[in-house]
């Protein structure tokens, strides 16, 4: 079933680009009549006082202003969005909004509406050569104008994509330079803590030199009088013993 669908893609493409196309000349020849109705009101007095040849070098390419000037503009612009081929394109433009046209005319005149003559059938097949080669050249400026946004485009794309690794890159700097700092404040605080330690000890060892220097004072202090007391009595009982009897 895969395999099917893969052979029945290429015809599918061809077959909506087909009905672009015809999309395109119908579009362009709707367009265009209205154009060249509301230009051919306005410039009706001034045509009517030329010459019968110099109202068909000026009536011929209104008429055909859908292929001269409509359909180029609509070519570019689908060009510029859609890849399409430019022979083709401006062929089948052209090709399909005439076949619309003769439709009408045959419509309105019946097979004399088909062929006006010679000199007007000339000219209007000048002007649809013309329109063809408008389109041609409008597919080919479309698709160039598309290919230079494309590089544009990826150009903006990859100064962005360097911006954005340049924004990277200070960050993880910031991110590095952040870690470093902390990292310093807890060695500084590490460091504080062990002097704090280390002069705690210090401060014991005097306390209890204190307490022992006045422990020793005060046992110094308790033995003082009773080394006192026995020479008061040694100076007294000499004495008593030397005092002479009356009574012998």
């Amino acid at each position: 079933m895969s395999s099917k669908l893969g052979i029945l893609d290429p015809v599918r493409v061809r077959i909506r680009r087909f009905q672009f196309v015809v999309g395109l000349g119908f579009l362009s020849q709707v367009i265009g009549a209205v154009l060249s109705v509301a230009l051919a009101y306005r410039l009706a007095e001034r045509i009517q006082d030329l010459p019968d040849g110099l109202k068909l070098l000026v009536g011929i390419p209104l008429q055909n202003l859908w292929a001269i000037a409509v359909l180029p503009l609509l070519c570019y612009g689908a060009a510029r969005i859609i890849e399409l081929k430019p022979l083709s394109t401006a062929v089948g433009g052209v090709a399909s909004g005439l076949v619309f046209v003769l439709v009408l005319n045959f419509a309105w005149g019946g097979l004399e509406g088909l062929w006006p003559g010679l000199a007007a059938g000339s000219l209007q097949i000048s002007a649809l050569a013309a329109g063809v080669l408008l389109s041609y050249r409008a597919v080919l400026k479309g698709r160039a104008a598309a290919a230079q946004g494309a590089l544009k485009a990826q150009a903006q794309a990859e100064s962005r994509k360097v911006e954005y690794q340049e924004f990277l890159r200070e960050a993880e700097r910031g991110a590095e330079k952040t870690a470093q700092r902390e990292a310093e404040r807890a060695a500084a605080a590490a460091s504080g803590g062990s002097a704090a330690v280390a002069v705690a000890p210090d401060s014991g060892a005097v306390s209890s030199g204190n307490a022992v220097a006045g422990a020793e004072m005060g046992a110094s202090g308790a033995s003082s009088p009773e080394s006192a007391s026995p020479g008061v009595a040694s100076t007294d009982a000499p004495g008593e013993a030397k005092a002479p009897t009356t009574g012998s």
